[in-house]
């Protein structure tokens, strides 16, 4: 399969196809990615940091990340540049480079994707609980219908966005290339958040 050069932005958190993440762009070497992805209509990279910090020192990230595609910039009320962004496809990187800004820019293979499953019956209880998430943050995601809730990829990203998992776990559900897997392993966490 081959690869593509695209921008890399690392953070302290995870994207996930269809997965909504608003930035606050301040450092010139993003403002001129952001300027440069809007100008091309492309997208750019998100990795989490797994050692470093972002501005400060050297990074290592996740070597799965996802695409993000930018949907609205705006100011914010400090001053500084908003970006809506939304997740499209994963990817694996191959290689990566940094420029002389500080940008870093990589090699990526795109990851395909499991085609739409249903979310089979003994999994209906992260279907249940997403349903409830949806109430509250639905208008995060246009498009969503209540056939997404039988969706296994769908319920899958969703869920592993919204429950407060830390970086490391979102990341492993990142990677999960099966869908059915990634419902077990959220099957696993969620007693973690029922209360007794």
């Amino acid at each position: 399969m081959s690869t593509v050069e695209i921008p890399l932005f690392p953070l302290r958190t995870v994207l996930f196809p269809g997965g909504f993440l608003p930035l606050r762009i301040f450092e010139q070497r993003y403002l001129n990615m952001i300027r440069d992805c809007a100008r091309t209509d492309t997208g750019f990279g998100v990795c989490l940091i797994r050692e470093g910090e972002e501005a400060v020192s050297p990074v290592r990230t996740a070597t799965v990340g996802t695409h993000a595609q930018i949907v609205d910039w705006y100011t914010l009320e400090d001053g500084l540049l908003g970006v809506s962004t939304v997740g499209t496809v994963r990817f694996e990187i191959e290689s990566t480079s940094q420029q002389e800004d500080g940008l870093f820019t990589s090699q990526v293979r795109v990851l395909p994707e499991p085609p739409s499953c249903p979310v089979p019956e003994n999994y209906s209880v992260l279907s249940d609980v997403l349903s409830r998430f949806m109430e509250k943050v639905g208008d995060q995601y246009p498009s969503y219908t209540v056939e997404h809730l039988q969706d296994a990829v769908w319920v899958g990203y969703r869920l592993s966005e919204l429950l407060p998992l830390s970086g490391i776990e979102k990341q492993h559900l990142l990677e999960l290339s099966d869908p059915v897997e990634r419902l077990q392993n959220l099957l696993e966490i969620l007693p973690r958040f029922q209360s007794a």
